[in-house]
């Protein structure tokens, strides 16, 4: 074999090298997270900022990068098939073919990107410096195949990836929380938080507000001993007056107001109960605070930071009371249900039962039950699995009657006149309860 041949032989391995090097570092920076690779940077490491650089254009990286793979694999084709030519005549050139066939796709294709693949970001950051510099020399030259490209593409109709709208970053978050949740990387629990946080946006105030059938109100005309009886017999801390009708929501009363009122007055002139408390009352209670059945959750959570309070009462378009909404409303959509010892837990409010199937209150949420079970039950049609059923039967339904959907079987079990407040359901598949 003279120098000639076993040069053009050195030659075609190198420029396989190179093409494997193409290979795997087109695969690795096209599979780098971002985030990671901004997060590196943020802590100082200056691997991460060029590949920050490199992937902030991807079409120049990506041009650039099929250019000079395809300038060495072409290259080491042309070297093969000479140097099989010398040594088999002719029929060298059908030897060159096979062989560079094998060597390409095996060595120079599949090996380097599934290690890649499976190292974008170790690959990516160790090729940075070295594929920077290519990219900037080859960088032109792409970005003259990239129009060339744009226009043929025009010519079809087509339009390139830039002119296009742009997919929603939740909707990103969302699917790579699915994925590191599926493959055990994310407990369930941190999943269910991170994703309360994205609904944030999505979600108004009357899909988780107290609606006005279940809100506790008082009469503002009651002497002050009686409201703190009725306070103290309650959970809650603030409660609405209302004056002369129910639906007048006159002011929020405090109990700690309320009840160092009381104490003053016993302490300075040991004053009778009941002795004209009204206008004292009057002095205790708080503006109400109105906001619209359409504010998000984050405007909302927004407004009580600003406003430093923690409750609000919601109305409709025509101003009509719809329910109140509370801080701790908003928490339990980020961290799931906030319980003290005198709350009444949502596990009573849905029991499981034998063959899968689940007894559940009307007034539990359909999010709720789609956080738990991770179902995937309509939430834009009703808010609560009452008025899901209501909706599926266009109607409101008897004891006894069944619905479909998706796989799922509705039945309502319990209904107080117009009000549906307990429904079976069984889901198409065996499913676990959240703890």
């Amino acid at each position: 074999m003279d120098g000639e041949l076993l040069f053009s032989i050195i030659g075609v391995l190198v420029l396989l090298v190179l093409s494997a090097f193409f290979s795997g570092t087109e695969t690795a920076l096209t599979a780098v997270s971002r985030a990671r690779m901004h997060q590196l940077e943020r802590r100082g490491l200056g691997r991460a900022s060029r590949v920050n650089r490199l992937v902030a254009n991807p079409g120049r990286l990506i041009g650039a990068v099929l250019l000079g793979n395809n300038l060495v694999n072409i290259l080491a084709s042309a070297l093969a098939t000479s140097v099989m030519i010398a040594m088999f005549g002719k029929v060298g050139v059908a030897y060159a073919t096979a062989l560079m066939t094998v060597l390409v796709v095996i060595f120079a294709e599949v090996l380097p990107k599934t290690y890649a693949l499976n190292r974008a970001d170790r690959t990516a950051l160790a090729t940075a410096p070295v594929i920077g510099p290519i990219v900037f020399f080859l960088g032109p030259l792409a970005d003259l195949v990239q129009k060339i490209v744009s226009v043929v593409l025009r010519l079809f109709g087509i339009r390139m990836h830039g002119e296009e709208e742009t997919d929603d970053a939740s909707e990103e978050l969302r699917g790579a929380l699915a994925l590191h949740t599926r493959d055990g990387a994310m407990i369930k629990s941190d999943r269910d938080m991170l994703d309360g946080i994205l609904d944030l946006s999505d979600v108004d105030v009357s899909e988780i507000m107290v609606h006005r059938k279940n809100m506790f109100i008082l009469d503002a005309a009651q002497p002050a001993h009686e409201i703190a009886a009725a306070l103290l017999a309650t959970p809650y801390s603030r409660v609405p007056l209302w004056q002369g009708d129910m639906d007048n929501i006159v002011g929020i009363l405090h109990a700690k107001d309320l009840l160092r009122a009381i104490s003053a007055t016993q302490t300075d002139d040991r004053n009778q109960a009941g002795n004209d408390s009204a206008p004292a009352l009057k002095n205790l209670w708080r503006e109400p605070w109105f906001v619209p059945e359409t504010t998000s959750l984050i405007e909302q959570l927004d407004a009580f930071r600003e406003r430093r309070e923690h409750f609000a009462l919601v109305v409709d378009e025509y101003g009509a009371l719809m329910g109140l909404v509370t801080l701790e409303d908003i928490l339990e959509e980020i961290v799931g249900e906030i319980s003290d010892e005198h709350d009444i837990s949502r596990s009573s409010a849905v029991r499981r039962e034998a063959g899968n199937s689940f007894l559940i209150d009307g007034v539990v949420t359909v999010r709720d039950l789609n956080r738990d079970f991770e179902w995937e039950l309509p939430e834009d049609d009703a808010a609560t699995i009452a008025g899901l059923v209501i909706r599926l039967a266009r109607r409101i339904p008897d004891v006894g009657e069944r619905f479909s959907h998706d796989g799922f079987t509705f039945e309502v079990v319990r209904r107080m006149r117009n009000q549906v407040t307990a429904v079976r359901i069984k889901p198409p598949r065996e499913t676990t309860i959240q703890e």
